[in-house]
């Protein structure tokens, strides 16, 4: 089963599962699911190949939704999920596969649809940063920024560098990851079905992840679907703008 970081008790709402994206962790939602377990569990989730959960050889959309409705049912009821990105198809899979399991969905930045961009080359990246002597985030920083340029994007990255181990290693499964690109930045064909339970698709303001055209589609699978919009946030919107995320959260679940 995956890796799960609890926290907060049964409450007056349903129990939330938080499902991050790629190259992501449960300890990526410590702020946002120490702040939602005021008032109901709350459990995030590191998906296969990612933080301290199972390597696998396979990173499907099935099968990430496989992992989580496994996480669910061992809670024995349905749960709120909300899931970002790469975990945001995840949690829409396991939604049209197994409706039973979601009491209510968040989709955060994404849209089910194959995007044209890969993340290959940060995955490259990361397989390429000498790790020899390691000891300091800053030494890393600093080496890994002559192959990724943005600052925010190293920083990202660089919560999934274990330097406490020795040797430092990446708390990701980089080989399967960059062997499975094509199926994570997609989204299966064929996938029929519909879930007609509450569903928000809340995006950056400055993120170009969810494009209008997607809107037919998204009302196709998800026919209740509403729509909302962080201002001045791009993908990563939880990281920055988290209490307006987690505003936008409290408002839909409650």
């Amino acid at each position: 089963m995956l890796n799960r970081i609890e926290a907060g008790n049964d409450g007056a709402f349903p129990p939330l599962l938080i499902v991050h994206g790629l190259f992501g962790s449960a300890r990526n939602w410590g702020a946002i699911q120490k702040r939602m377990a005021a008032d109901r569990r709350v459990v995030a989730v590191d998906q296969r190949n990612h933080g301290e959960s199972f390597r696998a050889a396979t990173q499907s959309y099935h099968d990430m939704a496989d992992d989580i409705a496994e996480v669910i049912e061992s809670e024995g009821r349905s749960m709120d999920v909300v899931g970002h990105s790469m975990g945001g198809k995840a949690a829409m899979m396991l939604a049209l596969t197994r409706p039973e399991l979601v009491y209510r969905l968040v989709v955060a930045d994404i849209a089910p649809v194959a995007y044209g961009h890969s993340n290959r080359h940060l995955v490259h990246a990361m397989q390429a940063l000498d790790l020899e002597g390691l000891t300091a985030r800053s030494e890393a920083d600093r080496r890994l920024q002559t192959s990724v340029t943005d600052p925010g994007t190293r920083a990202f990255l660089l919560q999934s560098l274990d330097l406490k181990e020795e040797p430092p290693r990446w708390r990701l499964n980089l080989p399967v990851l960059d062997a499975e690109m094509d199926k994570i930045v997609g989204w299966p064909e064929g996938v029929s079905g519909t879930y007609d339970g509450p569903v928000m698709f809340l995006s950056g303001a400055a993120s170009d992840y969810m494009r209008p055209e997607y809107r037919a589609g998204i009302k196709k699978l998800f026919p209740s679907a509403v729509m909302a919009k962080i201002p001045g946030a791009g993908h990563w919107l939880h990281a920055e703008k988290p209490r307006e995320f987690e505003a936008a959260l409290r408002a839909f679940l409650k």
